[in-house]
């Protein structure tokens, strides 16, 4: 009986581990894939225009 809760508990943990491993794969890609699509290809990540409260557009780097 000890060897087969030694034993589902190490399953449970690989399985823990498997699960973090893929999650972190998934945002890995999410963050480094280009997700704007333009004809040359991915443009940078950058918001189109920024709003002042007096409604004229504001200056954006880049």
């Amino acid at each position: 009986m000890g060897g087969d809760a030694s034993s589902g508990a190490v399953r449970e943990l690989l399985l823990v581990l498997a699960v973090a491993l893929a999650g972190l794969l998934l945002a890995t890609v999410a963050v480094f894939t280009p997700w704007h699509a333009t004809r040359e290809g991915a443009a940078p990540a950058a918001p189109v225009e920024l709003r002042s409260p007096t409604e004229r557009p504001a200056t954006t780097a880049g």
